[in-house]
């Protein structure tokens, strides 16, 4: 089993900046494409960002390009997201996940098979 345990989540004032990490143990596949997601209330699960295996490249929707930077540590097995100029509607629950297969779409999430527990974030404007 892989366990995922994210941190770095918190109240926030719009404008703030704030770092996500999410650190992997347990069973780890070598070096898995990794995503972060993000569910606010009432809503659905939506993707936020995803990086190679190595790092070589990083994918990001549309609310976060520009503002978010997805990043990773394979020696420690730990994925970060900075996240940059927040805003209120990106208070949600961050979720990191391991795409083992590396299967494409990567905003895809039934293409995720291990979830951390997740981290709040709130932004207050």
């Amino acid at each position: 089993q892989v366990q995922l345990v994210e941190s770095g989540g918190g109240l926030v004032q719009a404008g703030d900046s704030l770092r996500l990490s999410c650190a992997a143990s347990g069973r780890t596949f070598s070096n898995p494409v990794m995503g972060w997601f993000r569910q606010a209330p009432g809503k659905e699960r939506e993707f936020v960002a995803a990086i190679s295996r190595y790092g070589g490249s990083n994918y990001y929707s549309d609310s976060a390009k520009g503002r978010f930077t997805i990043s990773r540590d394979n020696a420690k097995n730990t994925v970060y997201l900075q996240m940059n100029s927040v805003k209120p509607e990106d208070t949600a629950v961050y979720y990191c996940a391991v795409n083992s297969g590396g299967f494409r779409p990567y905003a895809d999430t039934r293409n995720y098979a291990y979830w951390g527990q997740g981290t709040q974030v709130t932004v207050s404007s």
